[in-house]
């Protein structure tokens, strides 16, 4: 681990001599540099003899220096060199990073993140394109020693023989930048800007990569006291176009340096260790630190969006910084819970770029923020936030999916969670302890696990091969369901009993897993038939997709009593029309006990006349689709024990022509039509809502 400063070095450090002291140090380098470029063509003794005997006060000063660097070496166990290039603001290495360092000091920790975002830490850069002055002068030389293929070069290839003109155009800047007055920091322009473009865009140029990521964090932090910057932006379009720059060539220019590899299972690993990659490291984490800064600053939509697309290129770069990773997690996480749609959506790829390292450590972070994050975002439900707890539910679901073993453990954990919670309520049977179970995050956590086994376990999904990984958990999360739904039978919290019912019902269908879901929704039928007293009210329908626990004033009123009822036979015509139910041979005997109950809870309906026609229609439909499996059963040669042949009849059964699943085709497209006019009257648009 690299040695920190003392305390009078790190005062020197953060009082903006140290910056002073850098860029005068530079100063003198590009004069020694024309220097020897202009005596390039004279013999090396005499190159070196001549400063000797015409500086003499100069090699006074440098011995001192010398003596000043062995004394200050011996004093503070650093030399002035390492001083001046800012080595000790580096902090820990990276593999001290990778590990996190949990016993170091917090405030330490700020303080070496502080230290790595100087600009000092970037200099090393320049060491990487030194080869281009020894470029220069080898073209000097041969245009002595042969000038004929000079010309051909002057006519053919200029490029070749120009290529460190902008560099030299932007020292010339530099240079008169330095001119003005300490106090004032020079102007970034857009003729800077376009210069720093030409030069990555033609020659991929490292050292005008660092120049503009020095700009940059000028930019991210030109709101924050006590930051030392090294440009000023007076312009918003300059503020525009310099975080546009930044933020679309740095992973282009990476990418050109120093590659990264990607897995064929959609993986990826870190970018082989070279020298060029250590040099870069520390340049490159100050940049995605900046990115995670400025992203909390950014207000324009489509330019955070492009932050964030932009920094998940790099994250091959910065995986190994556990700390780095941790933060850039927790904004990923912030975005995709509370952006705009399009920010959201580029959060996500974020996350799910993420976890696709080939570290599982990272990868049980992520699934563990994530549903987290989910969880604390579904603490209330409105029509307004509803789609967007929808879309992190169906995002997080395929993130978990990524990897079958590693959501094993998190589902396992999780769902034990919701076990021990319903374990509490039905023991202590009080009003606390039923809060637990009836809140929105209990439901979302159990729809969010059943999308996860789903989408896992679908066996015609493209995940059919690995579904023996996660089906385990199948049973545990269906009995904590069911558990749940049976806690409390009151009419107030029937709506509930159907948000679970219609969790299962998703579960069912493409996991092709018989849940007997009878006794969940047969009761709810048969408490709106048998309802009596019912009286009209000027209350609105209630939506059921975003209550969960019916108002007071709703008990005993018609909307509710039939609001209930199309409900509850929607869900029922879905799970039986559902393969792993109506796709049994034995459909015809399965629905005998359903239907039964329903006829004789008709013979003593109180609920009135709507209520009693849905569910007719309901029973009409059932017994329709009972006498079509039958009539395709009777052909049959094999007895019930002939295992094999059973699954294969049920195999080849086509139930798209069955009576059942044209009704409920008919019920979705009169809800969803019904869904649109909702939406476009809570918009405010001039929509009639018919009954």
């Amino acid at each position: 681990m690299a040695k920190r400063g003392t305390k009078a070095s790190r005062k020197f450090a953060a009082s903006g001599q140290l910056t002073k002291k850098i860029q005068a140090r530079r100063k003198h380098q590009q004069i020694q540099k024309k220097i020897h470029r202009s005596g390039a063509t004279k013999g090396k003794g005499r190159e070196h003899a001549q400063p000797a005997q015409e500086s003499g006060g100069e090699d006074e000063d440098q011995e001192d220096e010398v003596e000043e660097k062995k004394s200050s070496k011996k004093r503070y166990g650093m030399s002035v060199d390492d001083f001046l290039g800012a080595g000790f603001m580096g902090g820990a290495s990276d593999e001290d990073a990778e590990l996190g360092d949990e016993n170091s000091d917090p405030e330490d920790e700020d303080e070496d993140e502080d230290d790595m975002e100087d600009d000092a830490s970037f200099g090393s850069v320049d060491d990487l394109e030194d080869e281009g002055a020894t470029h220069m002068q080898e073209l000097s030389k041969l245009a002595e020693k042969d000038p004929e293929f000079y010309k051909y070069l002057q006519e053919n290839d200029r490029e070749l023989l120009d290529f460190n003109a902008i560099e030299e155009d932007y020292d010339e800047e530099m240079e008169d930048a330095d001119g003005q007055e300490d106090d004032k920091l020079p102007v970034l322009t857009k003729k800077i800007l376009h210069v720093w473009q030409k030069s990555l865009l033609e020659q991929r140029s490292l050292r005008a990569l660092r120049k503009l990521l020095v700009a940059f964090r000028s930019a991210a932090l030109m709101n924050e006291e006590d930051k030392v910057l090294a440009w000023s932006i007076d312009s918003p379009e300059v503020y525009d176009k310099l975080v546009r720059t930044a933020l679309r060539y740095t992973p282009i220019i990476l990418e050109h340096h120093v590659p990264y590899k990607s897995l064929p299972n959609g993986k990826f690993k870190p970018p082989t260790q070279t020298q060029k990659l250590k040099t870069l490291q520390k340049l490159i984490l100050s940049f995605f630190h900046n990115i995670i800064h400025i992203t909390s600053q950014l207000s324009d939509p489509e330019l955070l969006k492009l932050a964030v697309t932009e920094s998940t290129k790099l994250l091959p770069y910065v995986i190994s910084s556990r700390r780095t990773v941790k933060q850039y997690l927790k904004t990923s996480l912030n975005l995709w819970s509370s952006a705009d749609d399009s920010v959201r959506i580029a959060a996500f790829l974020s996350i799910r770029r993420l976890a696709s390292a080939a570290d599982e450590s990272i990868l049980d972070l992520v699934l563990k923020n994530t549903y987290q994050t989910l969880v604390q975002s579904s603490k209330t439900t409105s029509a307004h936030s509803l789609p967007s707890i929808t879309f992190m539910k169906n995002s997080a679901s395929e993130v978990f999916c990524l990897n079958h073993q590693a959501a094993y453990q998190h589902a396992f954990g999780y769902i034990r969670q919701l076990a021990i919670h319903l374990r509490n309520s039905m023991k202590m049977k009080t009003k606390e302890s039923y809060k637990q179970v009836y809140n929105w995050q209990y439901v979302h956590a159990i729809d969010f696990w059943t999308l996860v086994l789903a989408r896992a376990c679908d066996v015609q999904g493209s995940n059919a091969t690995k579904s023996g990984e996660l089906e385990p958990l199948i049973y545990p999360l269906v009995q904590v369901a069911t558990g749940a739904v049976k806690l409390l039978s009151h009419p107030r919290s029937y709506p509930f009993h159907l948000h679970l019912v219609r969790s299962l019902v998703h579960l069912t269908r493409h996991t092709r897993t018989y849940i007997p879901l009878a006794p969940h929704v047969l009761p709810i039928l048969t408490a709106t038939l048998a309802s009596t007293k019912t009286k009209a009210s000027t209350l609105r329908p209630p939506d059921f997709e975003t209550t969960l626990r019916a108002p007071q004033q709703y008990l005993h009123t018609r909307v509710y009593v039939e609001g209930l009822a199309d409900e509850a036979a929607f869900l029922s015509a879905e799970w039986l029309s559902v393969r792993a139910v109506h796709g049994s041979i034995a459909f015809p005997e399965l629905v005998v006990p359903i239907t039964a109950t329903l006829r004789r809870a008709l013979k003593t309906a109180h609920g009135g006349p709507k209520v009693s026609a849905t569910v007719k229609a309901l029973i009409e439909r059932v017994e329709e689709s009972a006498r079509w499996v039958s009539q395709r059963r009777a052909e049959v040669t094999f007895a019930p024990k002939k295992t094999a042949a059973v699954d294969l009849w049920e195999t080849d059964l086509q139930l798209d022509d069955a009576p059942l699943l044209k009704y409920v085709r008919v019920l979705r497209k009169a809800r969803e039509k019904q869904r649109k006019l909702v939406e476009k009257a809570r918009k405010g648009e001039d929509e009639v809502l018919e009954e």
